[in-house]
């Protein structure tokens, strides 16, 4: 099984700090990155669970923030845009994963 993985350097005020992400969660990053100051919503980047996620991301220490956003429609209400606030460098690479 192939799956995404990315290395990703953090730059924060005390220096550089490099993790591995994999799967969606790869996925998501690479999509927040991508989108820049713009951000990410589900509705533009759809994915089964954003919130789960950018939480994830959170936990090994990037910075993203979560904008409320009013939406009309059928079903009216709010979601989400999530806009990395964290400098990160990826570098991309697919891996073999053991099923």
């Amino acid at each position: 099984m192939v799956k995404l993985a990315l290395t990703a350097t953090i730059e924060t005020s005390t220096g550089e700090r490099t993790v591995i992400v994999s799967g969606r969660d790869a996925w998501a990053l690479q999509k927040l990155v991508n989108a820049g100051q713009k951000g990410c919503t589900p509705i533009d980047n759809p994915g089964p669970r954003w919130s789960g996620y950018v939480f994830n991301l959170r936990q090994i220490g990037i910075d993203i923030e979560t904008v409320h956003e009013p939406h009309k429609g059928q079903f009216p209400g709010t979601h989400a845009r999530y806009i990395l606030r964290s400098h990160i460098t990826l570098c991309e690479e697919e891996c073999e994963v053991p099923a």
